[in-house]
């Protein structure tokens, strides 16, 4: 359910066309509204005007998945982003959900409190990380590709990238297409986005996003009309 508002936009749907999504599944009529239910008591979904739809939360993370297909970059110039946190130290639930806020940003821990990557992206800083954290750039003493493939598993995502464009092509019927589309979204969202001079020449980021693309248009186009079945 939740992966059929991320792709919508608006994110909102009807709950009868959610049910058509969860037959797609073979998930009973009564289960899906069982499961909506359970997601607005959770603070995931709101419920207005006969319609679900996704609350604050799940809408930023909506953005970041839309940004995440066509992602904000800038001409490296060697320069990398760091991130110290000055903050005294937090309850658990807060410390999590910084951590998770770092990651969403596409840094990674050096070391506890130390957080960093290559000054290569555009985007805000929220303003619980600008209130924790004093920000610097410089330069690395030694080789920046080998810091990033400490920092971040880029064969296991590269590998999970080419299985993935395999996936795209071989996907049948609007079920299978739909969770292939969803694993790419969810695949794209944890790129670190490095700069090119960091990644190995075959390094498959842009040719996924590109496939995707195209799937995603006459994806949506089948998934639109199974919903309007619901009307």
């Amino acid at each position: 359910m939740l992966s059929a508002l991320l792709g919508a936009h608006p994110p909102r749907l009807p709950a009868a066309a959610l049910v058509r999504v969860g037959a797609l599944f073979d998930i009973a009529e009564g289960t899906v509204r069982v499961a909506l239910s359970r997601m607005v008591s959770a603070g995931d979904l709101a419920y207005t005007g006969g319609e679900y739809e996704l609350t604050d939360r799940l809408r930023r993370r909506q953005t970041r998945q839309d940004q995440s297909r066509a992602p904000r970059t800038r001409n490296w110039r060697g320069r990398w982003e760091i991130a110290v946190v000055t903050a005294e130290r937090r309850p658990p639930a807060e410390r999590v959900a910084f951590r998770q806020t770092m990651a969403d940003l596409h840094l990674a821990e050096l070391r506890a409190g130390t957080w960093l990557r290559p000054d290569n992206l555009s985007r805000q800083r929220p303003d619980p990380v600008r209130e924790q954290c004093a920000f610097f750039t410089g330069r690395p003493d030694g080789d920046p590709a080998a810091l990033a493939a400490s920092l971040w598993d880029l064969t296991a995502w590269s590998s999970r990238a080419t299985e993935l464009l395999a996936a795209l092509d071989e996907a049948e019927g609007l079920a299978g297409r739909f969770m292939v589309s969803a694993a790419v979204l969810r695949h794209l969202l944890a790129d670190p986005l490095l700069p090119p001079e960091l990644l190995a020449p075959d390094w498959p980021g842009t040719a996924l996003r590109d496939r995707h693309a195209r799937f995603d248009e006459s994806f949506q186009s089948m998934l639109r009309g199974h919903l309007v079945m619901a009307g």
